[in-house]
């Protein structure tokens, strides 16, 4: 079975959403690292049992890249919580896994940041080139022998993940060829929905 990675939160104002979610959850998210060519930067803040919300959006210091930044940052009004990420630890053979079993995640690809200490994080993952896929089936992320994101992050307790779509079983195949669990119930837009238990109670993230 798969487990939850990180939760991807894609943005057009990323200093705006930063401060948004630290005074939702009353624990100020920290600084990733910028994302070379692609345009953006992120923010992190660790969800527990190795996970955590990755906080992504337009880099001022970069910029406007070849190609349209991932997670359709481009074309969002607002922060929107836009996909997840599921980890894995042979992400080729997790490919061929569900493609077996009738679901094809994309072929894996490198990429790589530099952290704000100086260290150089890479991953492989079957994120789609350009917009990037997002919606309510997970990609697939191999960090290898690069250490996790997550290790040393304030944490804000993740209580869980459940989503909205107009036809749930449309769903339900994808996610069980890569072995992700994810509760759904039918309604007229797809959409995601995130809770956490900030300083002051639940907050849910959409």
């Amino acid at each position: 079975m798969s487990s939850l990675d990180h939760l991807v939160l894609a943005t057009p104002d990323l200093a705006g959403t930063v401060a948004e979610v630290a005074r939702l959850t009353g624990t100020r998210p920290v600084p990733g690292g910028a994302h070379p060519a692609l345009g953006t930067r992120n923010f992190l803040l660790g969800l527990g049992d190795g996970a955590y919300l990755e906080i992504v959006g337009p880099d001022p210091e970069q910029g406007e890249p070849e190609g349209p930044r991932p997670f359709g940052i481009d074309a969002l009004g607002e922060a929107r919580l836009v996909t997840w990420a599921v980890r894995v630890e042979d992400v080729d053979a997790a490919v061929a896994a569900a493609r077996a079993a009738g679901y094809d995640p994309g072929d894996p690809w490198e990429l790589s940041r530099q952290t704000p200490a100086g260290d150089r994080l890479t991953w492989r993952l079957t994120l789609d080139r350009g917009q990037g896929r997002t919606g309510l089936v997970p990609f697939l992320i191999d960090w290898g022998a690069t250490p996790h994101p997550s290790a040393g992050l304030p944490v804000v307790p993740f209580v869980g993940l459940e989503a909205v779509h107009p036809d749930p079983e449309r769903i339900e195949t994808p996610l069980e060829a890569i072995g992700a669990k994810l509760p759904l119930k039918a309604g007229n837009r797809a959409s995601l929905a995130a809770t956490l238990f900030g300083e002051t109670g639940l907050v849910v993230l959409h």
